[in-house]
């Protein structure tokens, strides 16, 4: 056969897991890599002879190499995709190509890390300025934190649209709700509105119950070519499309504060899966700051532009709500130990399996989910990576 005639196999997740999360005082990064791997692939079921794909980004002078070599895999197809919080997502849509074209069989993405516990142990700052040199030397002299950024982006929505600091602080409040049900959520106690807006400003409108937690720990997920699947421990969850797309770095080239590049990502994604977002039973959704949540899931087409406010209120994002986005708890309740998008494909690969415990989408009559999308994003609105998953 001919490329272009050669079928391409369907690809599924076939193990997903957690490492410690939360305080992690006595593991190292590469330590938190090796538990989760191991984790998944008992997840999975198979073994790890099929394993011939590693991605890994964040860790290691010759990443994935060197992370590879610690795990005591050699692969045959390798991927080191670095565009921020979105890494993980585009990784994942990398990796089910080639599984797709058959470059590669059984494709293993690790992440790890222990930011807090480094900046507890004084290993490292938690300084979020970027790039001296370059485009973005010409941000820095104004003292462009990539929180000030984010504030900058919603400080925008909010005075073209008419967006709200209490709607923006209702999807922190909904998060922490939603966590309340994760054993291995980091925060779990209820939050109010008031709660958001009285705590310390960090970037305004940004206070601190506004931003992301800083956590340690690391996932990891295997996705297997099609004819794996009769051999796993758990029901497939099929990567059915996937969408990726980059903006700007530099602000002043970003030609609309107001839509990210997930309004890119999403549509492909969506296109590709020939599903639309009103298929959608169970979003999870990066959310380093609330104003993510709320722009993304315009942007990806649950509702219009500038209608993100009404949107994430009125509980419509809980477990339970219309629409149920992060139901972990997300970055801002759960864990965020850095780059967290592959804690967003573990999340949605539970929830579709009903594997959710207390935290399980029940949708109207009781089922299960059938359709998630998930979407990370990078740097401050930089980068998109999105994909839908589907059980069926």
């Amino acid at each position: 056969m001919s490329p272009s005639t050669t079928p391409r196999r369907k690809v599924a997740v076939v193990g997903v897991a957690l490492s410690d999360t939360g305080r992690v005082d006595d593991a190292t990064p590469y330590a938190l890599h090796a538990q989760a791997a191991r984790r998944a692939l008992a997840d999975s079921g198979l073994d790890r002879e099929v394993i011939d794909g590693f991605g890994s980004a964040g860790l290691g002078t010759l990443a994935p190499v060197e992370v590879a070599e610690y795990l005591g895999l050699r692969p045959t197809w390798v991927d080191s995709t670095a565009v921020g919080g979105a890494t993980w997502e585009v990784m994942a849509a990398h990796a089910a190509d080639a599984i797709a074209a058959g470059h590669a069989n059984a494709v293993l993405l690790v992440y790890g890390s222990t930011a807090r516990a480094d900046i507890k142990a004084g290993r490292r700052t938690s300084n979020l300025s970027f790039g001296a040199r370059g485009p973005l030397q010409f941000e820095v002299p104004y003292g462009h934190t990539l929180i000030s950024k984010y504030a900058m982006a919603a400080r925008r929505h909010m005075h073209q649209f008419g967006t709200t600091v209490e709607q923006l602080a209702d999807v922190a409040v909904q998060a922490r709700a939603n966590a309340a049900t994760n054993p291995d959520a980091m925060f779990r106690d209820p939050i109010t509105v008031d709660d958001v807006l009285s705590g310390p400003m960090i970037a305004d409108p940004f206070t601190k119950l506004h931003c992301c937690i800083r956590s340690d720990g690391g996932c990891a997920v295997l996705l297997a070519a099609q004819e794996y699947v009769p051999d796993t421990a758990k029901s497939p969850v099929w990567v059915l499309g996937s969408g990726m797309s980059v903006s700007h770095t530099t602000m002043s080239e970003w030609e609309d504060f107001t839509v990210s590049p997930a309004a890119v990502s999403g549509r492909l994604a969506f296109e590709r899966a020939g599903v639309r977002p009103a298929d959608v039973d169970v979003a999870e959704i990066y959310d380093a700051f609330t104003y993510m949540t709320l722009v993304t899931l315009e942007d990806l087409g649950f509702c219009a532009k500038g209608e993100g406010g009404a949107f994430v209120s009125k509980g419509r994002l809980l477990r339970d709500g219309e629409l149920p986005v992060n139901t972990d708890g997300g970055g801002l309740s759960a864990c965020h130990p850095g780059m967290r998008g592959l804690f967003l494909l573990v999340e949605a690969v539970r929830q579709l399996r009903g594997e959710g415990g207390a935290g399980q989408v029940r949708r109207p009559g009781g089922r299960l989910p059938e359709v998630g999308v998930v979407s990370g994003t990078g740097g401050w609105f930089c980068s998109s990576g999105t994909m839908v998953l589907g059980r069926g």
